[in-house]
């Protein structure tokens, strides 16, 4: 596994550590990390901070996202697959689609690579969480 990924956990182990739900997040642009964020819909009662959004917060205006890749702990949703297209950024690399299909076609379709590593850490910090929450799990995928 590499460092953008192992950062995108270290990130989703600090949400679960805050109460909150484990996703995480980095983007990196030539070879370095410039934002990096997890899910904190719990911690700052905001229903539209998932780890993609709060990432972007914390890179900032950067001017152009298309020579970005966006690394996320699990396969972005709807919103955050939406902030994918609408910036431009060309890459994404998610940690596994298991516990949840995200919005993988529609990220594809509008000419993005996506690429699924499927990973058991992330697959397990998702399904712990699952099974130990689904009130906030159901909460957070509009269910």
């Amino acid at each position: 596994m590499d460092e953008f990924m192992e950062a995108a956990i270290a990130q989703a182990k600090q949400g679960k550590q805050e109460g909150g739900i484990p996703i995480g997040s980095v983007l990196v642009k030539d070879g370095k990390i410039i934002g990096q964020g997890h899910n904190k819909r719990v911690q700052d009662g905001d229903p539209v901070t998932h780890a993609e959004i709060d990432c972007l917060r914390n890179a900032g205006r950067i001017g152009s996202f298309k020579d970005t890749i966006l690394y996320s702990t699990l396969m972005p949703c709807y919103l955050c697959a939406g902030a994918v297209v609408q910036f431009g950024i060309k890459k994404v690399i998610a940690g596994e689609s298991r516990t949840f299909p995200g919005a993988r076609e529609f990220m594809v379709s509008h000419g993005v690579e996506v690429i699924d590593l499927n990973l058991d850490e992330c697959e397990q910090l998702m399904s712990e969480f699952i099974a130990t929450h689904p009130e906030l799990w159901n909460e957070d995928i509009g269910e």
